[in-house]
């Protein structure tokens, strides 16, 4: 065999080599999105056009706080989702967020931690209510720079909730009212909408059955100042991607 025929034939040998290695490396990238999905809901988005870096994240079922929740309840985690909070801070690869929220609430102190997360993050955040973002959903929907939901979304707005035994005394009514406040302070100074007219909202007697509290559907988040568009995942994925470009500049 000829030098160049040698030299053809250990080209072509390692051209197939390469392919077979970048063939297992995605094989082995695709297993690692698969179990990142399954474990914490959350996936790096980087195949637009403009290669921008998005990390999704899900907030999904029951916010879980320090106790856990029944084996056949869907939840969220808040001690899975601190830590990817604070990698999306300190990485330089990932540019934003786009949080998708569907949650019926849950435990008051893990949400309102989350929602601190991703209110104090300097990369761009956009969040999508989908199906819906209830009770301690609502700091988790606002706590993004920009908000969206989807025309039958809805946000349950509803005064705080105890479990377990609750002793009939002042301190006790003060404390909930403490924790109420912060709620209310925290998506007011995250949206449009006032806190007295949030507190409105809460203490509604006419439209809930069994409790007191206000149902806002898709466009009247909106118009209450809760959320500031209405739209999809399209709408927040461009919103995200303008976010970006803004902050290159």
């Amino acid at each position: 065999m000829e030098r160049c025929e040698i030299v053809d034939w250990m080209n072509e040998k390692q051209s197939v080599y390469n392919a077979g290695n970048e063939q297992e490396e995605k094989r082995e990238e695709d297993r690692e999105n698969r179990e990142e999905i399954k474990e914490t809901g959350t996936l790096k988005l980087e195949g637009d056009e403009r290669h921008h870096r998005i990390q999704l994240m899900t907030i999904i079922g029951e916010i879980e706080g320090h106790e856990a929740v029944s084996g056949n309840t869907k939840s969220t985690k808040y001690e899975h989702l601190l830590p990817k909070l604070a990698e999306v801070e300190d990485s330089q690869e990932i540019e934003g967020a786009l949080i998708l929220l569907n949650t019926l609430g849950g435990d008051v102190e893990a949400g309102l931690a989350i929602a601190e997360m991703i209110a104090t993050l300097s990369k761009p955040t956009v969040s999508l209510v989908l199906g819906g973002s209830h009770s301690i959903g609502g700091p988790l929907a606002v706590s993004a720079d920009y908000s969206f939901i989807v025309p039958s979304g809805t946000m349950l707005i509803h005064p705080v909730r105890t479990n377990g035994m609750f002793i009939g005394v002042y301190q006790s009514y003060r404390n909930i009212e403490r924790t109420q406040d912060r709620i209310t302070e925290f998506i007011s100074g995250h949206s449009r909408i006032s806190q007295k007219r949030l507190e409105e909202l809460m203490l509604d007697p006419t439209q809930l059955v069994k409790d007191v509290g206000t149902m806002l559907e898709g466009e009247d988040a909106v118009r209450e100042g809760l959320i500031d568009e209405v739209g999809g995942i399209s709408q927040a994925l461009k919103k995200l991607h303008e976010m970006i470009e803004e902050r290159k500049k």
